[in-house]
């Protein structure tokens, strides 16, 4: 299985961009659990509640996985347990070991990491488009630590997605080889 995860601070066209990469490879996408999750809490996300975001995450990921097996076995993640560890790590200063190792051990191919280089736009759930550049530094660091290859993906929406899908079709292309 081949797992590409867009990733980065709010508000930075992950969702459109995942979607987008999904249509045009005819993958799988997993979308982003914690959104659902902090829709439906109706209130501030607490740190006990990232056992069960990681739990949802996790099983919102396998019966993607388990779909994209039946096809091309490409998926596309709109974030991954990436971002739980960063978020829990920014707002609580610690993040529960287990879930640090489980995403470690769920690593995808390639992180795409979005930039702050578009507009922010308030939802209701986002709350951090005052600190963008922090919480971008935070997601950098976290891509680059991970070890896993990645590109960053900037500029203008159709610039974005462009790389992007050159990033995706050279990552499929090293795989058939």
């Amino acid at each position: 299985m081949i797992r590409v995860v867009v990733t980065g601070s709010e508000s930075t066209g992950k969702t459109d961009l995942a979607r987008r990469l999904a249509d045009h490879f005819d993958a799988e996408l997993v979308p982003e659990f914690v959104r659902e999750f902090a829709a439906a809490k109706q209130g501030p996300i607490s740190f006990a509640d990232h056992g069960p975001i990681t739990r949802g995450q996790v099983e919102l990921e396998e019966r993607h996985f388990a779909a994209a097996a039946r096809t091309n076995n490409v998926v596309i993640q709109d974030t991954d347990l990436l971002s739980t560890v960063v978020y829990c790590d920014h707002y609580f200063g610690e993040c529960p070991p287990w879930i640090a190792s489980l995403a470690r051990e769920r690593r995808p191919d390639l992180y795409l990491l979005a930039a702050i280089d578009v507009p922010w736009v308030a939802d209701g759930i986002r709350d951090r488009g005052d600190r963008r550049e922090e919480m971008q530094s935070l997601f950098q660091k976290a891509v680059e630590d991970s070890g896993v290859p990645w590109v960053e993906i900037a500029g203008t929406w159709e610039d974005r997605g462009n790389v992007a899908v050159d990033a995706v079709a050279t990552l499929l292309q090293k795989v058939e080889r």
